[in-house]
């Protein structure tokens, strides 16, 4: 039997973590969602280590990252997960309301999947959440585990 891997959501503004989980709810993606606050749980979660060292061994399905978060930022999380042997082919969809170019080239550099800006309008923003799970959770053909 197929078993729907977990979507990691790394996102600190609860207005657009309750907007994303609304979107993947609404357009009936099954996959659990683990909800972490900032880079540090996010990567606490990905090396089972911390308040997550219990939980089932695995990559998820895809991590949807924010740039913008306390204590480690997006960027950085990505950079850590690149370089890291057991999850650099993790796909990462930056999820974020950042249109500096910057950080859109530095994410490309470091390797990320997709780079999706925030739309402002909630209807534009539930179809591009629906979109990203979609394919990335549910269509998306990964790499064997390591």
């Amino acid at each position: 039997m197929y078993e729907l891997k977990t979507i990691l959501l790394a996102e600190d503004n609860p207005q657009d973590l309750e907007l994303t989980i609304e979107a993947l709810t609404e357009h009936h993606i099954a996959n659990d969602v683990v909800i972490v606050k900032d880079g540090v749980e996010a990567l606490e979660y990905l090396n089972c280590e911390g308040p997550f060292k219990n939980r089932k061994k695995g990559n998820p399905a895809v991590l949807l990252l924010d740039i913008k978060m306390p204590r480690m930022d997006g960027i950085e999380v990505l950079e850590a997960i690149r370089s890291n042997e057991k999850l650099k082919t993790l796909p990462v969809v930056m999820l974020t309301s950042s249109r500096e170019e910057p950080d859109l080239l530095k994410c490309y550099k470091l390797g990320v999947n997709a780079y999706v800006v925030k739309p402002v309008d909630f209807k534009d923003f539930v179809e591009a959440v629906k979109h990203i799970g979609i394919f990335w959770a549910m269509l998306n053909e990964q790499p064997p585990s390591t």
